[in-house]
């Protein structure tokens, strides 16, 4: 029992004493930290590709993105989309979305230019809103 005793604490000491020691960590688990820790998608996202981004930057014309960047389970897509909104007019945009929301930029007819936010519906097919409210139907370009 006694020995048993001794064990316990001295796991329990060894287990809570506290280490000063930074972990020295790759580039690609750098690029991985900083894929997991982002996790909101803004329109401006779209204007601009992040050095880190630029690492994993990669174009594939099998596929309807754009391209794409990130390492496996943290990839962001860029798409070209065309739709609507809900009053009828025709509108086009470009996005970045990862999972099943994303952000970007489109233009209405007037020319006129406004932040979306979009998640997909089913493949190849989004719905969004802009700042002002107003809803979207959107299907890949």
């Amino acid at each position: 029992m006694t020995i048993k005793l001794l064990l316990l604490t001295l796991f329990f000491f060894l287990s809570c004493r506290e280490t000063n020691q930074e972990s020295l960590k790759s580039p690609q688990e750098q690029i991985q930290s900083f894929y997991a820790q982002e996790d909101t998608i803004l329109p401006d996202d779209i204007e601009e590709i992040t050095e880190v981004e630029k690492k994993t930057y990669h174009v594939d014309s099998k596929y309807e993105y754009n391209y794409r960047t990130g390492i496996s389970d943290h990839y962001e897509y860029n798409y070209d989309i065309i739709g609507k909104d809900s009053l009828g007019n025709e509108v086009k945009g470009n996005i970045n979305i990862s999972g099943k929301y994303g952000a970007g930029k489109i233009i209405n007819e007037k020319g006129e230019k406004k932040d979306i936010f979009v998640r997909w519906i089913e493949n190849s097919k989004l719905v969004g809103k802009d700042r002002d409210s107003l809803a979207y139907e959107f299907v890949v370009e």
